[in-house]
């Protein structure tokens, strides 16, 4: 027997020899079993028993055979906010209600007498597809609220595709930990939502986000920077600063571009990093600091190796967990709903109606590889707002032109790919009935055979 799914299965029949039989065979089978007589008040049952598989049969009432009483019940199970999969039992040789039930929205169906081994993998695979939808619409809950904690309305995180999902289950677990977080990925794909994300699900999250962008402190402001200064500490020191490590005390400091950290400053930051305490210029005593690092760079991982880029004593203080967020070109389930944030963002913005996209816009968004990631992204929605004159967004509005071409050139593909496949079905594979079939000749046909691998 396979281990028990974490399932809750409700069986429904009128005979009790039914439901002791089907109990017994699935007991083992799921986290709980239980049984009903018939199908009165069963929307509410099953709402309040959190089931998520339903084994329910088609008749209840003595000589019924047309299944209405099931298809009702299948009705009223469908129509809850947080419908369970149901799988039908229909009697040997009353296929017809089975089939309807399929139509609609049941997940499957069996017949009585039903065999045992086939009764139990049906019910597994509908508590698999339910579970799966219930992993589903948590992850889909998490990202609302991660996107929604994202600081700024206009830098959400965004997060549909499978690659992001796993980015944001790393996120949730390690959220809670003071764990060190490297982040890599390309320039503009998102690190410091990912690190905003991280603080925002964290303990600290009452407390300070200080980002530094590395690459942008030139070097001989960066101790000053970073540790802070005290009034007349050197030339121009006016006033007094607290510096970003301080600054990020009881919260989360984000050291951006860590790659482009010279090697002198790479051992002083290490030496804060190790102590926990910041001695800010000019001042003869330390001051303590309780912060969580998180850090990024684009540096691929055979860079960050090299001890000529980055010291190991330093990278060892900040990878103690490592997120790649992955860039768009292979997240495109998160192309439109990132397409579709900016432009309504930008027409807010801006003060411009909020257009639909066009098909040839969507596709060409789509195909697009966005070299700059979801950074050039947001400039092309930002651009199709100011520049659209038409009814919709389209290519040349996100300055895609080409993209749609690409784009519809692909579509045209699968479109004769898909003719081909049809015309050698419908002729059984003759090559020469296809062919006339298509209209073109015998060798075209074997081209495109070849091109298409059929």
């Amino acid at each position: 027997m396979s281990e028990a799914l974490p399932a809750r299965l409700l069986i429904v029949d009128d005979d009790a020899d039914v439901l002791t039989s089907a109990r017994l065979l699935l007991a083992p089978a799921f986290a709980a079993v239980e049984t009903a007589r018939g199908p009165e008040g069963l929307a509410a049952r099953v709402r309040e028993g959190a089931f998520d598989v339903v084994l329910l049969d088609m008749n209840f009432t003595p000589g019924a055979s047309d299944g209405a009483e099931g298809l009702a019940a299948l009705a009223e199970l469908k129509a809850l906010d947080d419908p369970p999969e149901v799988v039908m039992m229909t009697a040997y040789g009353a296929l017809e209600p089975a089939v309807a039930a399929m139509k609609a929205g049941a997940h499957d169906f069996v017949v009585k007498p039903w065999e045992n081994e086939k009764l139990l993998a049906t019910m597994r695979a509908a508590a698999g597809m339910a579970l799966a939808r219930r992993r589903a619409e948590r992850a889909d809950r998490r990202a609302a609220a991660l996107a929604q904690a994202t600081a700024g309305a206009d830098q959400p995180l965004i997060a549909r595709s499978k690659a992001m999902r796993a980015v944001l289950e790393t996120v949730e677990r390690i959220a809670d930990s003071d764990a060190s977080v490297l982040i890599l990925g390309e320039h503009g794909v998102g690190k410091e939502l990912v690190a905003r994300a991280i603080h925002l699900a964290s303990r600290r999250r009452r407390g300070p986000f200080i980002a530094v962008d590395l690459g942008a402190i030139p070097e001989q402001l960066f101790e000053s920077t970073l540790f802070g200064h005290r009034k007349g500490a050197f030339t121009g020191a006016g006033e007094a600063l607290v510096g970003r490590v301080v600054a990020a005390d009881g919260g989360t400091l984000f050291l951006d571009e860590l790659g482009n950290l010279p090697l002198a400053q790479q051992a002083k930051l290490l030496r804060v990093l190790e102590t926990r305490e910041v001695t800010p210029l000019g001042a003869t005593r330390a001051e303590e600091v309780d912060i969580r690092v998180i850090s990024a760079t684009n540096l691929a991982r055979a860079e960050l190796a090299d001890p000529g880029r980055l010291r190991r004593d330093l990278l060892y203080r900040l990878n103690t967990i490592v997120i790649e967020v992955p860039p768009l070109r292979v997240r495109q389930a998160d192309i439109l709903p990132i397409a579709e944030h900016y432009l309504a963002y930008y027409a807010r913005r801006y003060g411009r109606p909020l257009l639909p996209l066009s098909e040839e816009g969507r596709a060409a968004l789509v195909a697009h590889d966005w070299p700059g990631n979801v950074r050039a992204l947001r400039h092309a929605a930002e651009r199709a707002v100011l520049m659209a004159s038409g009814e919709t967004y389209g290519p040349g509005d996100f300055g895609l032109d080409q993209a749609a071409r690409t784009a519809a050139a692909g579509t045209l593909d699968e479109l004769t790919r898909q003719a081909v496949a049809e015309a050698l079905a419908a002729c059984g594979g003759n090559v020469s009935r296809a062919a006339r079939r298509l209209g073109i000749s015998r060798a075209a046909l074997y081209r495109r055979m070849e091109k298409y691998g059929l």
